[in-house]
């Protein structure tokens, strides 16, 4: 295992950051999975006027979920969520970035 593999497990299983998620995958039974949940505020341009949302990003380790897709569920503390837009991966390619709405 390499160090940022090392890493990105150690930072996933802290209690503090990592959490546990139900992942369905589209026509999949669901999983536990853990995720570190990102709820920041973006500020977005648009010529002259500067638009404030409230976004829900999660993390997710690639080894737990290998493709997640767009319209996949994600279920946070009973709360659903679907993953919109195509996820991203990190530069070592061991952590996907999804966006995710309200279901």
């Amino acid at each position: 295992m390499s160090v940022f593999a090392a890493a990105m497990e150690a930072l996933f299983a802290d209690p503090h950051l990592g959490r546990d998620v139900v992942y369905i995958a589209d026509g999949s039974a669901p999983m536990l999975v853990r995720a570190i949940l990102r709820r920041s505020d973006e500020v977005t341009g648009f010529g002259e006027a500067r638009l404030w949302s409230e976004t829900t990003r999660v993390d997710l380790r690639v080894a737990e979920v290998p493709a997640p897709r767009p319209g996949d569920r994600i279920e946070i503390d009973g709360e659903a969520f679907l993953i919109q837009g195509e996820p991203f991966r990190d530069r070592e390619r061991l952590v996907w970035t999804v966006d995710l709405h309200s279901a």
